[in-house]
C-alpha cells in the first residue's frame, strides 16, 4: 500500500478561534479524567448548574414528537415563526415583520454563521466588539471575511466607543455586529450610544447584526433597547433563542428576525435562503419548544430579581471580587457574566491563557482568558455566575488566593 497523503486542515481555519472550548477546556477535561473536580465557569451553560428550562416547554416539546419526525420548512414551521412575530409585536415601535423575514436554525450560532457566509466575499470587514463573543470572530473569518474589532470602553460602563468605531470604516466594511446586553462584559448599552451606533450605520450605509440573546436578562431595572426599533430604515438581523432566558442551551433553538428595507439587499437575502435550504432545516421538536417558550408563562424575571438566583449570584460575584486587591469590575447590567480587571501594576501577567492554565492546575478552577474574547490586553477573565451563590464566593476568594502568590 502507498503512503497516504497528508491531510491538513483547511487554511479558511488558519485565524479560527474558539478558545471557550480551546486548550484550557481540554487539560480540565484531561484532570477530570484523573479524577479531578473541576468548577467549570468557561461556559454559561444553565442547566450544568441547575437551571432547568421551564416544564410547559419540555412538555410541549415532548406531546409533539410526531409531529415532527419530517422536514419542516427551511425557514421553519408555520407556528414557531409565528410565535416569534408575535414576540416582537408586543415590543412597542418594533417594526412589522412577515413570515418570510424569520428563520428558526439549531441555536442563534447557526444563524450567525449562515448570515455572514451569505454577506461576506475574500476580504470584506465586519466591525465587531472588542471584547466580543468569539463565535462572530471566527464565523468571520470562515466565510472569508476579516473582523475589524472596534473597542468597548470599560471606563464608560462598556459601552463602544464611536470614534473608534467611525476610524475604523472603509470601503469594504459590510456590517457591524452589537451584541447587548453582551457577552463577555455584561454591559447593556444606553440608549444615546445605540442610536450613536445606528448614525454610523445610517451614514456608511452598514448591515447591522443585533445579537441580544440576553435581552430579558437584566438587573436593578436596566432597559434594553432593540436596535430594529432604533433603524426601522435599516436593514437589521435580530438574532435570540431558547438557550439563555429559557435555560434550554441543549435544544439548540434560535431565530432571526429580519427588518427593515429589502430591495437594495435581495441578492444577499437569497444567499440566506440558499443557506438556509443547504442545511434542510432545524432541529423539528425543538422549533415546537420555541412556541410554548415564547406564548406560555416567562419567569426570568423572578431569577433576575432580588432574591432570585442569577440576581443573588450577580451580588456575589460583585461583592467577593471587591474583596480582592487589585481586582476591579463594572457591574453587570444583564446576562450572566462578570469580566473582572486585574492591575496589571499588581500582577504580572503576560499570558492569560497561561494564567488559565495555571489555575486550572492548582486550583481545579476553569475559566476563560480575556484575549479569548478577542481583548487587546491579558489583563481580564470572564467569570460565568451560574453556579449558587456560596459556590461563586468560594471560588472568587480562591482566585484571590492564587492571584495573590501568582509569578506569571
Amino acid at each position: 500500500m502507498s503512503e497516504l497523503r497528508p491531510l491538513t486542515q483547511s487554511k479558511k481555519l488558519k485565524n479560527v478561534v474558539y478558545d471557550i472550548r480551546g486548550p484550557v477546556l481540554d487539560r480540565a477535561n484531561e484532570l477530570e479524567a484523573e479524577g479531578a473536580e473541576i468548577l467549570k465557569l468557561n461556559i454559561g451553560n444553565p442547566g450544568k448548574f441547575g437551571f432547568l428550562a421551564p416544564q410547559n416547554i419540555t412538555d410541549a416539546m415532548r406531546a409533539h414528537l410526531d409531529d415532527a419526525v419530517g422536514y419542516s420548512d427551511s425557514r421553519g414551521i408555520t407556528a414557531a415563526r409565528e410565535a416569534v412575530i408575535r414576540r416582537y409585536a408586543n415590543t412597542p415601535g418594533f417594526p412589522e415583520v412577515d413570515m418570510q423575514s424569520v428563520y428558526i436554525g439549531n441555536g442563534a450560532s447557526e444563524l450567525i454563521t449562515m448570515s455572514l457566509q451569505a454577506l461576506l466575499d475574500n476580504g470584506d470587514e465586519v466591525l465587531v466588539p472588542a471584547p466580543d463573543y468569539p463565535l462572530w470572530t471566527a464565523s468571520t473569518g470562515l466565510a472569508g471575511g476579516t473582523a475589524v474589532h472596534y473597542l468597548l470602553d470599560e471606563e464608560n460602563d462598556w459601552n463602544p466607543d464611536l470614534e473608534d468605531i467611525e476610524s475604523k470604516i472603509t470601503e469594504k466594511t459590510k456590517g457591524i455586529v452589537i451584541i447587548n446586553p453582551n457577552n463577555p462584559t455584561g454591559a447593556v448599552f444606553s440608549k444615546e450610544v445605540l442610536e450613536g451606533l445606528v448614525e454610523i450605520a445610517r451614514k456608511h450605509s452598514l448591515l447591522i447584526f443585533a445579537d441580544e440573546i440576553y435581552d430579558r436578562i437584566l438587573y436593578e431595572g436596566t432597559e434594553h433597547y432593540n436596535l430594529a426599533v432604533l433603524a426601522p430604515d435599516l436593514l437589521v438581523f435580530t438574532f435570540n433563542g431558547l438557550s439563555k432566558a429559557y435555560r434550554a442551551c441543549g435544544y439548540r433553538a434560535g431565530w432571526v428576525v429580519i427588518t427593515g428595507p429589502k430591495d437594495h439587499a435581495r441578492d444577499f437575502l437569497a444567499g440566506v435562503q440558499l443557506m438556509a435550504s443547504m442545511r434542510l432545516c432545524s432541529n423539528v421538536p425543538a422549533q415546537y419548544a420555541i412556541i410554548e417558550a415564547l406564548d406560555g408563562p416567562q419567569d426570568i424575571q423572578i431569577q433576575t430579581s432580588p432574591g432570585g438566583r442569577l440576581y443573588e449570584q450577580r451580588k456575589a460575584t460583585i461583592d467577593t471580587l471587591a474583596t480582592i486587591p487589585g481586582v476591579s469590575v463594572v457591574a453587570p447590567k444583564g446576562s450572566m457574566y462578570a469580566f473582572p480587571k486585574f492591575d496589571p501594576e499588581m500582577y504580572s501577567i503576560k499570558d492569560d491563557e497561561k494564567f488559565s492554565l495555571d489555575l486550572v492546575e492548582q486550583e481545579h478552577i476553569l475559566m476563560t482568558h480575556g484575549t479569548a474574547f478577542n481583548y487587546p490586553t491579558p489583563d481580564h477573565m470572564r467569570i460565568v455566575m451560574l453556579p449558587e451563590a456560596a459556590v461563586l464566593k468560594e471560588a472568587i476568594e480562591r482566585l484571590g488566593n492564587f492571584l495573590s502568590s501568582y509569578k506569571g
